[in-house]
């Protein structure tokens, strides 16, 4: 298992907040029930590599279906083999 940090920042919007965009990742994380954490500077996921880029790629994807001009996404994967991870 490997755990990614995530942030996505949503630009070209109405307003300054992020807060609904945050929720609505939140919101689909659990729907596929995805172990993640919620932190200050990002989102920390639990997967496989396959799992987690292809999570990403959802997340990023989601700013735009709420008409953001530009989208952000920093990735950090950290895969380590020699030992369980668990969030």
């Amino acid at each position: 298992m490997a755990i990614m940090q995530l942030n996505v920042t949503p630009l070209g919007t109405a307003t300054t907040s992020v807060g609904d965009y945050i929720a609505d990742f939140q919101k689909a994380l659990r729907v596929e029930n995805i172990p993640h954490t919620l932190t200050d500077m990002g989102t920390i996921i639990e997967g496989t590599v396959e799992e987690l880029l292809a999570i990403a790629a959802k997340i990023h994807e989601m700013p735009f279906q709420k008409n953001a001009q530009r989208v952000i996404t920093s990735i950090l994967i950290d895969d380590r083999r020699d030992k369980t991870i668990c969030l």
